[in-house]
């Protein structure tokens, strides 16, 4: 296992979305699944899981759950698609939830405005920016974060080994890594593909 950033409280990032701003209950497999993230997430290794499910399963809620855990433990978060299209569907569909909590959330794709794109690596860097949404646009040499803590990439089988392995440079030691996917992928499968990563399943 590669060592790890330890994000060792769950805070009130976390805590007032659950109380206050969760949109629906919980199923008993989107909270199974966050147990498993955040066993992950405390321990001194790297997180390297997949999650799994079909479209509509709620694996978005899951993936905005663990990013505000690495917030409340100081980290910065990026969500990583393969389209601009989805990328566009994951901001809206996380920007207002986000702005209940006061969360600093933008977009980067190849669309990006210049003058755009240059307030966005300045907030990124100097930590501004709490949450990073984009295609491979986040890939690029002049994306550079304060504090990466926790990388979630949609689809992953749509980037190449190369391309996903830069996201893994963008902090000093790894961050730690949440892989969504709607295409079932059989466990042999995906350790072939994927390495020694962990899987969840939202059913």
């Amino acid at each position: 296992k590669i060592k790890g950033f330890p994000f060792e409280k769950v805070g009130p990032y976390f805590n007032t979305f659950f109380k206050d701003h969760l949109p629906f209950e919980l199923t008993n497999a989107q909270k199974r699944v966050l147990k498993e993230i955040r066993a992950d997430l405390g321990s001194n290794a790297q997180m390297n899981r997949l999650l799994q499910g079909d479209v509509g399963s709620g694996k978005t809620i899951v993936a905005l759950m663990s990013m505000l855990i690495a917030l409340d433990n100081g980290f910065q978060a990026c969500l990583m698609a393969p389209t601009e299209i989805l990328s566009v569907q994951h901001y809206n569909g996380l920007i207002e939830l986000c702005n209940r909590l006061n969360i600093s959330v933008k977009i980067l794709t190849g669309s990006t405005k210049t003058s755009e794109r240059k307030k966005i690596h300045e907030a990124l860097e100097n930590g501004e920016l709490n949450i990073l949404i984009g295609t491979h646009a986040l890939l690029e040499n002049k994306v550079k974060f304060k504090n990466l803590g926790l990388a979630i990439i949609d689809e992953q089988h749509r980037f190449g080994v190369e391309q996903r392995s830069k996201l893994w440079k963008k902090n000093t030691s790894p961050p730690h890594v949440l892989i969504m996917t709607a295409t079932p992928i059989p466990r042999t499968l995906a350790m072939s593909v994927y390495g020694d990563l962990d899987i969840s399943i939202i059913d």
